[in-house]
């Protein structure tokens, strides 16, 4: 034993900070990213299984667990989305004539281009 001194760490070190709290949900988000990514694959089975399975699988969805957690993952895909939308300016550095360009300006196009997306999206999906 080297006899360093380690001080005691609680559990819940990461309630101390809101930095800390926003990276461990970020890394949780990622468990609801995945169950989308889950629902999505079996809406397509449905949907390959013809209008029997479609019908069954969109009663399925109505059941007010899955509601509730269709809600809560939505919220924690949207932060996921967010967080990492933010983060982007940290991870490409981008300068132009020795100047750093400002952050809003790295990860603003990414803003914009996930309304783009979502609104032809709705679009599309509201009979446009």
């Amino acid at each position: 034993m080297t006899g360093m001194y380690r001080p005691r760490v609680s559990t819940y070190w990461w309630l101390s900070q809101w930095s800390y709290l926003k990276f461990i949900l970020r890394e949780i988000s990622s468990v609801f990213v995945a169950w989308f990514v889950v629902i999505t694959l079996l809406q397509i089975r449905a949907l390959s299984g013809g209008p029997e399975a479609w019908a069954e699988f969109q009663q399925w969805l109505k059941a007010p667990l899955l509601v509730a957690l269709n809600v809560v993952s939505f919220f924690f895909v949207v932060f996921h989305a967010v967080t990492w939308f933010n983060l982007t300016p940290r991870a490409m550095v981008i300068r132009i004539r020795g100047k750093r360009l400002p952050d809003f300006l790295i990860a603003g196009p990414n803003f914009v281009a996930w309304l783009v997306v979502s609104g032809v999206i709705a679009w599309i999906l509201l009979g446009g």
